[in-house]
């Protein structure tokens, strides 16, 4: 901890030499507004000089850190694979660089399904058996429903950023490890917990030998919702016996480096993850606790960051369902997600499906039948839908190992300010109001050359 803390100090050491150059940057802006007048516009009118002293004042203070920042981005579904194979490779090359590149969306951060989630065609895993067999040593476990699209896209996503961070998320393990053999709800067997265990080692060691490397796991998908199709039930006391007793140590006698994350599911049940991190033996193979928010509040992630502060938060997932309205989309996942999420510790924010057609395929029998992608893929026609501008509000300004610091503002719009690794700051402010508002930036009460106009209900994403 010693050490940890002596990186932190140098790297402050460092941004504090080269603050004043990040203070007469060229700023940067990106603005986007509810009614889609504007998307991504780099509207330099919003910046006004002299500044204009009647505003109230946006503080930042660097000398209030909080969380390292991992990224922001999608869940790479299989269907969503299956939609960008289906692009020439003209097309595809020139969309894939659009999200992942610098130059682009900068995505930084990648949710995979182990196995099928609900948007794939049909359930499977890497090691379905027929009815009655059983194969406790894996021996016929198989990357190859993944062969033909998922991993060739993701070998060339990793061609454009090698250091996106990848996280695998399974719905389901293999039906037959299961107490109903079947691939909707049930409970995974505790005489099947070693082979489980193994599943999971085989499938990271698998998608090492085809050059991918996990960052990180859940242990499950929504394990509090075993109706959807692929799903499991998994109680916390299962949970966290499997990782104290199997889990952890497969892990630690492959070698591997990959996190384990808990939980994965609705911010309403917080005394899950506390109750797995509350087991000691269990909790020392825990590297955090995951969220998405179809049910509760955003603020109950603080909860378990006072219970359990030495571990990691994450949000892994958030969906937009085909029939919402553009613009009331933008501004919610905007206030509790983005700007939201991170104000409550997480370390990353991922939307959920990547991409889907225009009749919202594939899915399972039973799967999100309502399920809208970032990105809409007909042929070779791509349409930029809400999830899109939502994430790269956050990717395009702040890219990984940046540091959350305070900001405080004298009236009421929403804030969010990073430290960046080369020294400049990150600001997304939001103005969910359906009038204008303007502020002025200050950093340890020097007001920057700046006033800045947030026009009605916009989101502006800055870096100075």
């Amino acid at each position: 901890m010693k050490l940890f803390k002596t990186q932190l100090e140098l790297i402050a050491l460092a941004w504090a030499l080269i603050l004043p150059l990040a203070a007469v940057a060229t700023p940067e802006s990106y603005l986007s507004s509810a009614d889609q007048k504007q998307l991504l516009s780099t509207e330099t009118a919003l910046w006004q000089q002299p500044l204009d002293h009647k505003l109230p004042v946006l503080q930042l203070n660097t000398e209030q850190q909080f969380q390292q920042m991992d990224g922001f981005g999608y869940t790479l579904t299989g269907g969503s694979a299956m939609h960008l194979m289906g692009l020439t490779a003209k097309r595809r090359k020139q969309l894939l660089q659009e999200l992942f590149s610098v130059e682009g969306l900068a995505v930084s951060y990648l949710r995979l399904s182990i196995g099928a989630s609900d948007l794939d065609p049909e359930p499977f895993s890497y090691h379905d058996l027929a009815e009655g067999q059983q194969d406790p040593e894996l021996k016929q476990f198989s990357l190859k429903p993944d062969e033909k699209y998922l991993i060739p896209v993701l070998k060339q996503i990793l061609a454009i950023n090698p250091q996106i961070k990848l996280l695998g998320s399974p719905w389901s393990p293999p039906a037959w490890m299961k107490s109903n053999k079947s691939t909707i709800g049930g409970e995974l067997l505790e005489q099947h917990f070693g082979s489980y265990a193994l599943y999971f080692v085989k499938y990271i060691q698998a998608m090492q030998r085809q050059g991918i490397k996990l960052d990180a796991i859940t242990v499950q998908n929504e394990p509090l919702h075993p109706g959807n199709n692929p799903s499991l039930l998994m109680h916390a006391w299962d949970q966290a016996n499997f990782i104290k007793n199997h889990l952890g140590p497969a892990f630690r006698k492959a070698g591997l480096d990959t996190k384990i994350i808990i939980y994965d599911h609705n911010a309403d049940h917080v005394e899950y993850p506390i109750t797995v991190l509350n087991d000691k033996e269990a909790k020392a193979y825990i590297d955090g606790s995951a969220f998405h928010l179809y049910n509760g509040s955003i603020t109950e992630l603080d909860k378990l960051k006072q219970a359990h502060p030495d571990k990691n938060i994450y949000f892994t997932e958030q969906w937009v369902g085909a029939n919402s309205d553009f613009g009331d989309s933008l501004m919610w996942h905007i206030e509790h997600l983005i700007i939201g999420a991170p104000l409550h510790w997480a370390r990353n924010v991922l939307q959920w499906n990547l991409s889907s057609d225009a009749k919202l395929q594939p899915h399972t029998q039973g799967g999100c039948s309502l399920c809208l992608g970032a990105l809409t893929i007909d042929g070779q026609k791509v349409k930029r839908n809400v999830a899109y501008y939502i994430i790269a509000h956050a990717s395009k300004i702040v890219p990984p190992g940046s540091i959350r610091i305070d900001s405080v503002s004298t009236q009421d719009i929403r804030h969010l300010a990073y430290l960046r690794p080369d020294g400049r700051y990150a600001l997304i402010v939001q103005n969910l109001s359906t009038e204008a508002k303007g502020f002025n930036l200050q950093l340890k009460g020097s007001l920057q050359p700046y006033s800045v106009q947030l026009p009605a209900r916009t989101v502006l994403s800055l870096v100075l």
